[in-house]
């Protein structure tokens, strides 16, 4: 038995799953899931019928991760010979930029694609303020750091890179040039080209 099962779609953010599964050296079966017709065993183990999740089958048992920043985070602590976790020094941005990644540039793109942003008297309640603000405190960081750590790889890499990747992909994030810059670097790397290859067939044959 594979060490984790993987439930995805191509066609979701379980392409950020599978780019850390790859970075990890993670042993993996996947699991393709249907949006139409989700089986009760992956329901069983999601009840919100997300993907990606991942099924790690430890020692000690069966560990169930859902939401894709849990998933690289956790992979990243069980693979540390794979050199993905921060040092001290850095664990202070691995998880700033990696929260900031889930909440705030997830909903500020959210809110922007259903044109429902907050007015400027409702942005202190929004998490994320406005687009802009978000966008330029991202801005900011990557004028001055090359990865999310500073000069160096790290897993918050995963999460983090494939928000602005996508984003730029899709539309959704202006092509700033610190974010071209950040998401040529990441675009270089062997796990997430291997990764891509995987989820791109994987496309093309749905699309047949």
């Amino acid at each position: 038995m594979a060490d984790y099962t993987f439930y995805t779609n191509p066609m979701s953010r379980g392409q950020i799953a599978r780019w850390a599964l790859h970075e990890a050296g993670a042993d993996y079966r996947q699991v393709l899931i249907d949006w139409k017709d989700k089986p009760e065993s992956f329901l069983a183990v999601n009840p919100m019928g997300k993907v990606p999740t991942i099924v790690h089958h430890a020692q000690s048992g069966d560990r169930t991760v859902s939401e894709a920043a849990a998933i690289c985070l956790y992979l990243a602590e069980m693979h540390p010979d794979a050199g993905l976790l921060p040092s001290d020094e850095e664990v202070a941005d691995y998880y700033r930029w990696t929260f900031f990644a889930a909440g705030p540039i997830e909903q500020a793109i959210t809110s922007r694609h259903f044109k429902c942003e907050p007015l400027p008297e409702q942005e202190m309640m929004a998490g994320w303020g406005s687009f802009e603000r978000t966008m330029n405190t991202l801005e900011g960081h990557f004028d001055k750091a090359q990865y999310v750590c500073g000069d160096r790889f790290t897993m918050a890499d995963v999460y983090v890179g494939s928000a602005v990747d996508w984003g730029l992909t899709f539309g959704t994030m202006p092509p700033r040039p610190a974010f071209v810059a950040y998401a040529e670097r990441l675009q270089t790397r062997d796990a997430y080209k291997a990764a891509k290859a995987v989820d791109n067939a994987l496309i093309g044959e749905m699309k047949k």
